[in-house]
């Protein structure tokens, strides 16, 4: 058995001394201040000298190591140990060949696969507890929202397929009404329970009513339901007038 031991930094490779030293100022304000967590680059020590992290890199494996508390890239900040892992040397050495496979530099991503996603992944392989949650918080944060914002983008767009789907249903059950109505108006057999030729007037004007109903409410395509406002209006200007000239019809 051995410690893995956690080491963090302060991340302070922006080449401006201005945006390292803000960086800094922010860590020490939700982390020391109101210990939510902050900006913070991470490593595992395990066996030896040498801690072992994660970064972006063109071209091969973004696994790397360095002396423990050393890396010349950012401000040593503390150390934490995790616990003790039941792993051989032989077995971390494995899992370290097998992670260079799977953690190429180029795939490298600050919200969702960065150093300290790294050692979490570690840190479960070994067998000990996750890094403290304020490490990583920002990133998390970050992760959050843009999976709040697609989900949402995406909720619209079911939204309004099932509105287009709507519309054709309408249109459908639309068509045979206007249809029903058409056809008992054309000198068919009179049933049982329908109307008389007297009322043949009010049938067909109630044929033609529909009819108009039916070239206003055609359904669209989800493409052209943002895009027809004005015919919208113009329709339903034209169902008002329609609907006055049946009412003096039908009086």
């Amino acid at each position: 058995m051995t410690e893995v031991v956690l080491h963090i930094y302060d991340v302070t490779n922006s080449g401006s001394e201005k945006t390292n030293n803000t960086i800094v100022q922010i860590n020490r304000f939700f982390k020391d201040g109101i210990g939510l967590g902050g900006i913070f680059h991470s490593a595992l020590q395990v066996y030896g000298d040498d801690e072992w992290s994660y970064g972006y890199c063109e071209q091969g494996t973004g696994v790397f190591s360095c002396p423990s508390g050393k890396n010349p890239m950012y401000t040593y900040r503390e150390k934490i140990v995790l616990g003790k892992t039941e792993c051989t040397k032989f077995i971390v050495n494995q899992m370290l060949r097998e992670l260079s496979r799977e953690w190429p530099g180029h795939t490298y991503d600050l919200l969702s696969k960065n150093c300290n996603h790294f050692c979490d992944l570690l840190c479960d392989k070994l067998g000990v507890p996750k890094i403290p949650g304020w490490v990583n918080r920002f990133a998390n944060a970050g992760d959050t929202a843009l999976e709040v914002a697609g989900n949402t983008a995406m909720r619209m767009k079911q939204a309004k397929t099932e509105l287009v789907s709507a519309s054709k249903v309408a249109y459908r059950f639309l068509s045979n009404v206007t249809s029903n109505v058409t056809n008992g108006s054309n000198g068919s057999p009179q049933r049982n329970g329908t109307l008389n030729n007297s009322d043949n007037g009010n049938f067909k004007l109630q044929g033609s009513w529909f009819k108009g109903i039916l070239n206003t409410a055609k359904p669209s395509t989800s493409t052209e339901i943002g895009n027809k406002d004005e015919d919208a209006n113009h329709a339903i200007t034209n169902q008002k007038k329609q609907s006055r000239d049946s009412d003096v019809l039908l009086f």
